[in-house]
């Protein structure tokens, strides 16, 4: 296991993340067009219900989104974001005990999901958006930043890096540094490689087996890349045919220091960071 280099207590909103072990990040796309699960949980009710078997299952983050960033994705209007995601926001807050982040980039959905409960922001874009990082700022929650070159219409358009480590690390440095100088805290950042996103299938690979080397940025990893095309092309399957690739990867990826996975499948990969806790944990 690799050794952490930060506080591992997260506060959350009125919640708290022990970041000494790695949670699970249920995913919970309020979209109709997401590549895994668009549409399936677009009414209140349905998502509310899928949260409840995720919490039940072992989630310990639900992470809520309103807009797909799949390669071509079409971009959403704020008000339509927000419709989707804040009634969604308020009542899993009122209902269920876990941290509820939101998959957002639209300064108006985080300052109203802060407000509603959320205690985490989760943003591929890490803040770039007019107006994100005051936003941030003003809901005094802990963030995510991704990295992702261009948006998600154009990222997969040839992505190229002289060293995608290297790249990767520089980028998230520079978005650590901007929300430093904003008021955000150095204690209340998380980042995310971006495997999927602006990368080819061998970005992503060589990125996920060098992660490791992300630690000295200092700020625990998350990690997100359930039944996504590197599961995909490395074995041939269609995305419902990715669980058990996507498993080998939640597993590497503990081993090299995840301390949080968003995933579809959340029982199996609770089952897999389990296991991995009590062979760490025998005499």
């Amino acid at each position: 296991m690799t050794s952490q280099q930060y506080p591992t207590r997260l506060p959350c909103g009125n919640r708290v993340l022990d970041l000494s072990q790695t949670h699970v990040m249920g995913i919970l796309n309020v979209t109709p067009d997401s590549f895994s699960d668009g549409g399936h949980f677009s009414s209140r009710d349905l998502a509310l219900r899928h949260a409840e078997a995720m919490v039940q299952a072992g989630a310990t983050l639900i992470d809520v989104g309103g807009e797909s960033t799949r390669p071509g994705a079409r971009a959403v209007s704020a008000q339509e974001e927000l419709e989707r995601v804040a009634p969604v926001v308020e009542a899993i807050s009122q209902a269920l005990d876990v941290v509820i982040s939101v998959d957002t980039s639209t300064p108006v959905v985080m300052r109203e999901s802060a407000r509603l409960g959320a205690g985490l922001i989760n943003d591929v874009r890490a803040l770039r958006r007019e107006g994100a990082v005051d936003a941030a700022v003003a809901t005094n929650l802990p963030v995510c930043l991704m990295h992702m070159l261009g948006e998600p219409g154009d990222m997969q358009d040839n992505p190229h890096y002289d060293d995608v480590v290297i790249a990767v690390a520089d980028f998230l440095r520079e978005r650590m540094q901007v929300c430093c100088a904003a008021g955000i805290a150095e204690e209340k950042i998380i980042l995310d490689p971006g495997f999927g996103f602006a990368k080819t299938h061998e970005h992503n690979l060589g990125l996920f087996k060098h992660m490791q080397d992300l630690h000295v940025l200092g700020r625990p990893l998350l990690v997100g890349v359930s039944r996504k095309s590197m599961v995909g092309l490395a074995l041939g399957r269609p995305v419902e045919q990715r669980l058990a690739g996507s498993l080998a990867l939640a597993a590497m990826a503990v081993a090299r220091g995840a301390r949080i996975l968003r995933v579809h499948d959340v029982a199996e990969t609770v089952d897999v960071v389990r296991m991995i806790a009590a062979v760490d944990a025998a005499r």
